[in-house]
């Protein structure tokens, strides 16, 4: 007779609670509804993870796991290389982790509780770190942190896109934004100041659908949807009182 992993349950229960975030999200999701998937008893569910934000650890555990060796890869490497192996990764990782990430990104602010948070923030800095290189200044550090969004953002807002393409679009992204040359001082100083153009009035689909989603989750403000999207808050009022077909003529 085949013995079961020792972890078999444990798994099981942590596929059901990732399945159920995602249709329901985490707030409304109990451990009773994990257990009646998996017809488990509330007191077996707890067995295993004592309070629901364990579920939660557990499920961002891999994706921090993850990018912890990633950055360990890149120690000691050459300042070229170390940065394309931390961006390059970032991508296949993020790409690998679409569903977690997805639910983190939908219950944002859950991730504040505990070492959670933190743990994320110091992956953030030493990728950030890397990226922008020994002696860096502003410029490099600010795009430093613009390459770590490039890296993963696109993988939340754009589920319909297939790994193999959305992989090709990120790095081609960043490319372009950590070799774009600097403008020289004496063209800053002789440029006359322009009159900044306002923001796009309307937004695409994918956005619109980006907006809804952030809107529906209840994790950002009119105002935070806009500053993401790079639009104004009217336009995010706008589409978001708008019909399905309406979006369409957009």
């Amino acid at each position: 007779m085949t013995l079961e992993p020792v972890d078999d349950t444990r798994s099981r229960i942590l596929r059901a609670a990732l399945d159920l975030f995602a249709e329901h999200g985490y707030q409304r999701t109990s451990l009773r509804q994990i257990g009646e998937r998996l017809r488990l008893t509330k007191a077996a569910v707890l067995y295993h993870f004592p309070a629901k934000e364990h579920l939660l650890a557990a499920l961002v555990e891999p994706l921090l796991s993850d990018l912890e060796k990633l950055l360990d890869a890149a120690e000691g490497r050459p300042t070229e290389q170390a940065r394309w192996t931390v961006l390059e990764g970032w991508v296949d990782t993020m790409l690998a982790h679409r569903r977690p990430l997805g639910m983190l990104f939908h219950d944002i602010a859950l991730i504040t509780r505990g070492d959670t948070y933190h743990r994320l923030m110091r992956i953030a800095m030493r990728a950030n770190e890397f990226i922008a290189g020994p002696d860096a200044g502003r410029r490099e550090r600010v795009r430093a942190v613009q390459a770590v969004a490039m890296c993963s953002d696109p993988v939340v807002f754009f589920t319909d896109v297939s790994d193999e393409v959305l992989r090709a679009d990120m790095l081609d992204g960043v490319r372009r934004l950590l070799t774009a040359p600097a403008p020289a001082a004496d063209e800053v100083r002789s440029t006359p100041a322009r009159r900044r153009p306002g923001r796009p009035r309307a937004m695409g689909h994918e956005q619109v659908e980006a907006a809804r989603r952030m809107h529906a989750a209840g994790t950002h403000s009119v105002e935070a949807i806009a500053a993401t999207l790079g639009v104004s808050r009217a336009t995010v009022y706008r589409h978001l009182d708008a019909t399905p077909t309406d979006i369409e003529t957009v």
